[in-house]
């Protein structure tokens, strides 16, 4: 089998020749399921992540097979785990093209993942869509194979320096963030908040991915002397630097980004979850909006162990996006026709939530619903576009 490498990607015709071959063996027959291809972390500490997407991706998949496929063809969801490392990641979907002969990729889990898929999703033409992840190096410049669902890093970390600036007043704000693309995304997007209001960033501290290691990252931020913690991270380090910073009699304004993982945060914490803000690209995966009621319906029926989460709840807001894309594409064996039907979706409303796509628009929403936690739950404190 061919082996791809991470860095660079280099096109050479060997690369192409083979390539044609994969995407020529990707077309099913007639009759044949749909199969659509995951890699993600279903594994080590960012795991509740991508077993949420996965979980939220089956629901949408297996409910528009309950109503007969599309257009009498069944979707098939294939997991692998990436454990949310990028060598992993790139040997996942290399697989996924190359063995499984997946036609599409859907529902992948975080930024540094994601960038070294994307050039391989990009020369194989193979549509991946539904990235957690809100880095804008998925986003601009527009690649015609990446079709994002939610909200960016840039449009959470704005509303959070609204919220803990303009509206709390705190106008020393810190960054925690994970040593890697993801967490300069998430620390990028906060200094451009800031830089608009004529800010500055108190402190920054960091951590390496799929460790709990934040001691340091904690220091750093404690010499800043910061009012708020902007924190961009998964659940496990996130709830270390909270534990350690109130041990450390820091009193001041939490708040995350929703690669968090929600309920996982609130899980790790218990109690000491309570008044940390969080941004999110969904809304409340509990709320009466009737693509929630869809969600749970959908969720209670293909997985009736899992709780509505904000992750699954992306997952599915995800797969009934594929879904519709293929229900409106000329041809289900022929991918350039589901990336212009999903470019077409120029205001798919799915109840509640609305998805807006053109062939140089490829993020759906830009929509974030800010939540604080109180009781254990992450109750709204607005929503705005």
């Amino acid at each position: 089998t061919m082996k791809y490498a991470t860095k660079p990607f280099g096109t050479t015709a060997a690369t192409l020749a083979t390539l044609s071959l994969l995407c020529a063996a990707a077309h099913a027959g007639p009759n044949e399921d749909i199969v659509v291809g995951q890699c993600a972390a279903l594994t080590g500490p960012a795991s509740a992540l991508g077993r949420g997407m996965q979980a939220g991706l089956k629901a949408a998949l297996e409910e528009a097979n309950a109503k007969g496929g599309v257009k009498g063809r069944k979707i098939k969801l294939l997991s692998a785990d990436d454990e949310y490392e990028p060598e992993k990641c790139v040997d996942c979907t290399a697989s996924m093209i190359e063995n499984s002969h997946v036609s599409i990729l859907a529902g992948y889990v975080g930024t540094p993942t994601a960038k070294v898929a994307v050039p391989i999703v990009q020369e194989s033409k193979t549509p991946l869509i539904g990235i957690f992840s809100g880095a804008m190096l998925l986003r601009e410049p527009v690649q015609r194979y990446v079709l994002n669902v939610r909200a960016s890093y840039d449009d959470e970390t704005e509303e959070l320096v609204k919220y803990l600036g303009d509206k709390l007043g705190n106008r020393k704000i810190a960054v925690l963030y994970q040593n890697d693309s993801f967490g300069l995304a998430g620390l990028g997007g906060t200094e451009k908040a800031l830089g608009r209001r004529g800010l500055k960033l108190a402190a920054k501290g960091s951590f390496e991915r799929n460790t709990i290691a934040v001691k340091s990252g904690l220091s750093d931020i404690l010499s800043g002397n910061p009012e708020a913690v902007v924190m961009v991270g998964p659940y496990k380090p996130v709830a270390e630097f909270v534990r350690q910073a109130r041990t450390a009699g820091l009193k001041i304004a939490l708040a995350a980004i929703s690669f968090v993982g929600t309920e996982n945060l609130i899980h790790e914490l218990g109690a000491a979850s309570d008044g940390i803000v969080i941004s999110q690209v969904v809304p409340s995966p509990t709320s009466d909006l009737p693509v929630a009621k869809a969600y749970r319906q959908a969720l209670s029926v293909s997985s009736p162990a899992e709780q509505p989460a904000y992750t699954s709840f992306e997952g599915y807001i995800t797969g009934r996006l594929l879904v519709a894309g293929l229900e409106k594409a000329d041809s289900l064996d022929d991918r350039e026709k589901l990336v212009d039907a999903i470019e077409s979706l120029t205001e798919f409303d799915l109840g509640g939530m609305t998805l807006s796509y053109s062939g140089t628009k490829h993020q759906g929403s830009t929509a974030v619903f800010m939540t604080r936690v109180s009781g254990g739950v992450a109750r709204s404190l607005n929503s705005s576009k």
